[in-house]
């Protein structure tokens, strides 16, 4: 029996090590011995649990594995590693695109594409579940009165007359390191020119990158930072404390919104178990628990009548392009080289 354990442990390890992507957390719903959805995503186990307890509230007899980890790591799994997943969420567009279009997703069931606006899928292998808006923050103390910046033009303006204020407090992505971040400043230049003035005055005022909106929104409560550039509106809700003095603030000139979207791998174990979660996750049960749970917008017209700024970045092969290694160093360059001010 000692045997047999031991090898059983072995065997486990030389599982878990065999891949090459890392996970960030992981956890298993429902019974221990209940056959089990596997499903690998970006969304942080805070947001995710509400929608697999509930589904498995009206699916007792089922389980789900859920490991989290960075859009380059969920990438990295399914292109790369193969790892048999049977769903897979990502807030990475572009990276899901490219997955979708090399030929890792399987065909969808026909009532789950359907549902959705032409600009919310991508054939019949990527959909939507989800709009995030990226946000400002920024925190009520730096503003001394003043009405909050409602444009890139004013936050430009705002950063250029007060810059003891705002010298070494400013946080946003880090676009060489977050798949995300690199997305949103994508998105930006496509839709204005602002963000490379708005990133000369951030450079001239040392601002810090980071590789996620978490750590932003931690700089901004612990006080290091008084403004969070590009920010995940959806952690910014579920994160920030109440009386914490920072204020989320949607760019009405734009608000680049994402989509949170998913895909079933070609190799899934479970096809339609993956699909039956998928299809709670965009009835209108699933999608008031991610509003609860988020704080932002979901999947129905009255998003955009309430919000007429929301600009989704679209699900189309145009996404594919800021991939390339190309397109991709050079953007990075001029970005690098905008925000290297003296």
């Amino acid at each position: 029996m000692r045997h047999a354990l031991v090898s059983t442990l072995a065997l486990i390890l030389s599982v878990t090590l065999a891949w090459g992507f890392e996970t960030e957390a992981e956890r298993h719903f429902g019974p221990e011995n209940a056959p089990r959805i596997r499903v690998l995503g970006t969304t942080d186990l805070a947001f995710f649990s509400p929608v697999a307890e509930a589904f498995l509230a009206e699916n007792p007899g089922l389980g789900i594995e859920y490991l989290q980890a960075s859009s380059q790591s969920v990438s990295l799994a399914v292109d790369a590693e193969g790892a048999p997943f049977d769903l897979v969420i990502s807030t990475a567009m572009d990276l899901q695109m490219k997955l979708a279009n090399d030929g890792f997703a399987r065909a969808l069931p026909p009532d789950i594409v359907q549902r959705l606006p032409g600009w919310a899928r991508w054939r019949d292998r990527l959909v939507s579940i989800a709009l995030e808006p990226v946000v400002l923050l920024i925190a009520q103390s730096a503003l001394n009165g003043q009405p909050p910046p409602r444009s890139r033009r004013d936050l430009i303006a705002l950063l250029r007359d007060h810059p003891e204020t705002f010298a070494g407090r400013i946080g946003t992505y880090d676009p060489r390191i977050s798949g995300a971040g690199y997305l949103f400043l994508t998105q930006d230049a496509r839709m204005s020119d602002s963000i490379w003035r708005l990133a000369e005055v951030m450079g001239r005022l040392d601002a810090r990158l980071y590789c996620c909106s978490g750590e932003v929104i931690e700089g901004l409560i612990a006080g290091d930072l008084v403004v969070g550039y590009n920010v995940l509106g959806s952690y910014a809700a579920a994160n920030l404390p109440e009386g914490s003095g920072v204020l989320v603030v949607p760019m009405e000139d734009f608000t680049i919104t994402l989509q949170r979207t998913a895909l079933i791998p070609v190799n899934a174990a479970d096809p339609d178990g993956g699909a039956a979660l998928l299809r709670f996750i965009l009835s209108d049960v699933g999608q008031d628990i991610q509003a609860q749970v988020t704080g932002g917008s979901v999947m129905r017209p009255e998003s955009f009548t309430s919000q007429p700024w929301l600009m989704p970045i679209r699900l189309d092969p145009g996404l594919l392009s800021t991939l390339d290694t190309m397109t991709r160093d050079r953007f990075l360059a001029e970005w690098t080289a905008a925000l290297d001010q003296p």
